[in-house]
C-alpha cells in the first residue's frame, strides 16, 4: 500500500507557507480519522516554520460518551504536542440536528480562534465530503451555490484535504499510530448525510464504477467556479440599487440566475437570518415579478415581508 503521509504533508505544506513565523493556527478536531490525520501533518510541518499549532474539539453535549470523546482528543494530540481546547456547545435544535450542531460548531471555533489570535482555522473536510454535499444538493432540487464544492480557502477557514480520500486520512492514521473515535452518528441512518455514504455511494460505485466519487467533487468545484462567477455578477449589480425597493422592470432585463441572487441578497438584508431562505421563498418573490396579478405579500423568514406597488418590489421588516 503507497503511504499516504506525503501528500497529506504537502497540502498542508502548501497553505503554512502562506504564514509567518510567530503566526498561531487552529486545527478543528473531532476525533475522527480526517481531522487526526490533519493534525499530524499540521504539527510536523509547523515545526519547520515556527507556526504554533492549537487544537480545538467542540463537544455538542449530544451523546453519553461525548466527553469522552473530547478526553480522547486531548490525549492524542498530547501525543503530537498539541494543546487542545474543548469547547462545550448546546445544540438549539432549531433547524434540525445537523444544521444546528453545525452552526454551533462553526460559532465555537470562530470565538475561540479569536481568543487565541490565530491567523487560520484548519478544517478535514475530504473529497468524500464534497461527493456527499453534492449528492445530498441533488436530493434537495438545490441551485449551483449548494452544488458547488466547499471552497479550499474562504475567511479564516482553510480546508487542505479536499484532494485526499477518507480512505488516505484512515491510512495515515493507521501509519502513525493513531485511532479514530467511531462516531455512533456516522452510523445511523436517520441521518441523510449517513445514507448517502453507506448506501447510496456504494449502489452508484457498483452501477456506474470506481470512481464516482472523484467525479462528483470534481464537478462539485466545476460548479463552485460558475456560482462565484454568477455571485460577482450579482454583486454588481446589486452595487447601485437599494435593496429594499427594487424597479420590477430593472429586474426583468437581468438573467433569472442574476436576479435570484439579487432577490436573495435583498431578503437578507431586510432581516431574514443567515442560511433562512430558500428558493421556494425567492420563488415567491419572482413570482411577484414575473407573474405578477393583483397578489398579496411574500411572507419570509424573520418578519420579512415583500410586496409589489406600483412596479416596485418593497422589502420590510416586521
Amino acid at each position: 500500500m503507497t503511504s499516504s503521509l506525503p501528500a497529506i504533508r504537502s497540502a498542508v505544506r502548501s497553505w503554512l507557507d502562506k504564514f509567518e513565523a510567530g503566526d498561531c493556527v487552529v486545527v478543528a478536531v473531532s476525533g475522527g480519522a480526517d481531522s487526526l490525520a490533519l493534525a499530524y501533518a499540521l504539527s510536523v510541518e509547523a515545526k519547520k516554520s515556527a507556526i504554533t499549532v492549537h487544537a480545538i474539539t467542540v463537544d455538542h453535549q449530544l451523546q453519553s460518551a461525548s466527553g469522552l470523546r473530547a478526553s480522547k482528543v486531548v490525549e492524542q494530540m498530547l501525543t503530537l504536542g498539541i494543546t487542545t481546547t474543548i469547547e462545550k456547545v448546546n445544540v438549539n435544535m432549531i433547524d434540525g440536528l445537523e444544521a444546528s450542531a453545525r452552526t454551533a460548531r462553526y460559532e465555537a471555533l470562530r470565538k475561540a480562534s479569536q481568543q487565541l489570535n490565530a491567523v487560520a482555522v484548519f478544517l478535514g473536510h475530504t473529497q468524500d465530503d464534497q461527493a456527499e454535499g453534492v449528492l445530498l444538493g441533488l436530493a434537495r432540487g438545490s441551485g449551483t451555490r449548494s452544488l458547488s464544492a466547499m471552497a479550499p480557502h474562504k475567511g479564516i477557514y482553510i480546508r487542505p484535504l479536499l484532494a485526499l480520500t477518507r480512505s488516505d486520512t484512515e491510512n495515515v492514521c493507521a501509519e502513525i499510530g493513531l485511532t479514530p473515535w467511531k462516531d455512533p452518528h456516522n452510523k445511523d441512518t436517520s441521518f441523510a448525510r449517513v445514507r448517502v455514504r453507506t448506501q447510496a455511494l456504494p449502489v452508484l460505485e457498483e452501477a456506474i464504477g470506481p470512481g464516482i466519487s472523484q467525479a462528483l467533487a470534481r464537478s462539485a468545484d466545476l460548479l463552485r467556479q460558475d456560482a462565484d462567477a454568477l455571485d460577482e455578477w450579482a454583486d454588481r449589480e446589486a452595487s447601485g440599487l437599494n435593496l429594499a425597493d427594487l424597479e420590477c422592470a430593472h429586474l426583468l432585463t437581468l438573467p433569472l440566475a442574476i436576479r435570484s441572487r439579487i432577490i436573495r441578497m435583498a431578503i437578507y438584508a431586510a432581516g431574514a437570518p443567515g442560511g433562512s431562505v430558500t428558493a421556494e421563498h425567492v420563488g415567491a418573490v419572482e413570482a411577484l415579478i414575473t407573474a405578477w396579478n393583483g397578489q398579496g405579500e411574500a411572507h419570509l423568514p424573520g418578519g420579512v415581508k415583500v410586496g409589489r406597488f406600483s412596479g416596485r418590489l418593497s422589502l420590510l421588516h416586521h
